[in-house]
This record gives C-alpha cells, structure tokens and sequence, in this order.
C-alpha cells in the first residue's frame, strides 16, 4: 500500500458513494483530503470526520462544478489550505432516468445541465488546477461510465455525456503531459443509494440480480472497488495515460453467443 504522507488530493462530489469511498482510501493511506460537495454538507461532513480518523487534514469545500467561478474557488481555497495538489478525482456527476426508447422524455435543457455537470464540470477543474498539478507532477482521475462506452445507463443524455468525458480524458492527456497523467474509470453496475434513489428499489434490485447472474464474475462493483482503481491510477501507474478502464465485472463480454454450428 503507498504511503500518501504529504500528499493532497481533491475529490469532487465526496460527500456520498465513488467519492466519499475514495476520500476514505486515500486517507487511510495518509493523503490530505479536499472534499467537494454541491449541497448535502451534513454527508461531507460525515465523510470529512472519517477521513480524520486516519489522522489526516481533510476541508471541506462546498460549489457546484457546473460553474466555472466554483469550480476556480474550489481549487483556490484547497490550495490556500494545503499549500499544494497532487491529486484531482472528477467526480461529480448527475444524470436523469429516462428510457433510452423514450427520445419525447428528455429536452435540450436536459442535456445541457446533464453536460454542464458531467463533461463541462471536469473540463473546468482540470482548468483550474492544471497549474498546482504541473507543479507536483500530479495526476488526474475522472469518473466516466459503462454507459460512455457501451451506450446503456439511465438516459441517452448521461450516455452521450459520458461518451464525450472520454474523449476529454484522451485529449487532455496528450496536452498535459508530459508533468500531469489523465485516466478515466468506467464503472458497470454500482451498488448504492445513487442508483437506488434513480431507478426504484424494486427496478434497482431486479438490475443488480440480473448483473450478478450474467457478468462473467458474477458479481457487481461497490463504491470501494471503484476507489481502488482510482487510487492505482493516482499512485501507481506513472506509465500509463489516457487509459479509459472498464470496471464492470467482465459484463462487456457476455454478450448472447450464436447458436452451436454457426
């Protein structure tokens, strides 16, 4: 495990699942934690408390990473309090649930907040902290999907936001290297209240059986298994850049098989 002593990392939208799973693991390894939540400060602050268990600085940092004056301020004030970054996991996201055949269901707004948020939102931090991460020779993580990849997910919106945050991620690595690494992670399944709330206890229950049963681990991911790919790609993979990691328990590869003979 790499000791993070003197390291500062910050997370976007860490008050709740991906993000308050990687605030916890980068603490317990000793990195300070900046923690970047839109509205729910009594999460974060849940979240904050655990982080200093492991002895670590941890702040807390409120705004909405669809504004660019936020996004600026977030990145300022963990700088002021930290003296520097190493680290920045783009985290935030937001989605609405639409079925994919259901086009009447989603307006033009609805993709320009799901945008502003999920591909805009990551586009602005990395803009505001390429300099401090320059500076440490840092590293970068967004959290894409399954859904950029191999179009499923809650609405055809979300997908096509997710799509586009990949294609970032390779863009900017060619332009922040050679001082600052960029992946993506692309989660399948993700147990937790996020999907939970979206789809419907009955619809989420009924999801995640039915991706256990036909992913070739047959298991789905939790919010700590998505921290622990972030962490390697963070720490432990100064050769690799503009990776986008499908983390979906070999799902992508059980599509139906034709018959026997063909």
């Amino acid at each position: 495990m790499t000791d993070l002593s003197g390291r500062v990392a910050l997370i976007t939208g860490a008050s709740s699942g991906i993000g308050a799973a990687t605030a916890r693991l980068l603490a317990a390894r000793g990195c300070g934690i900046a923690i970047n939540f839109s509205k729910s400060r009594t999460a974060a602050e849940a979240v904050a408390a655990e982080c200093r268990k492991s002895g670590v600085d941890t702040l807390l940092v409120q705004g909405n990473v669809a504004s660019d004056t936020d996004c600026r301020r977030i990145v300022d004030e963990a700088v002021s309090h930290f003296g520097h970054l190493d680290y920045l996991v783009n985290n935030a996201g937001t989605t609405k649930f639409v079925a994919h055949k259901d086009l009447a269901g989603l307006s033009a707004q609805d993709f320009h907040d799901i945008y502003a948020v999920n591909t805009i939102g990551p586009f602005q931090m990395v803009r505001a902290a390429e300099p401090y991460l320059r500076a440490t020779k840092g590293a970068i993580v967004n959290v894409s999907s399954i859904a950029g990849v191999v179009a499923v997910g809650s609405s055809l919106a979300y997908v096509a936001s997710k799509a586009a945050l990949n294609g970032l991620t390779l863009g900017l690595a060619r332009v922040l290297a050679p001082e600052v690494r960029i992946n993506s992670v692309c989660p399948g399944f993700v147990e937790g209240e996020w999907l939970k709330q979206g789809m419907g206890e009955t619809a989420y229950e009924a999801l995640r059986a039915g991706w256990a049963a036909m992913a070739p681990l047959g298991r789905t991911n939790t919010a700590a298994d998505i921290a622990e790919n972030i962490a390697f790609f963070l720490t432990s993979a100064p050769n690799i850049t503009g990776e986008t990691l499908m983390i979906d328990a070999g799902m992508r590869l059980a599509a139906p098989r034709p018959p026997a003979g063909r």
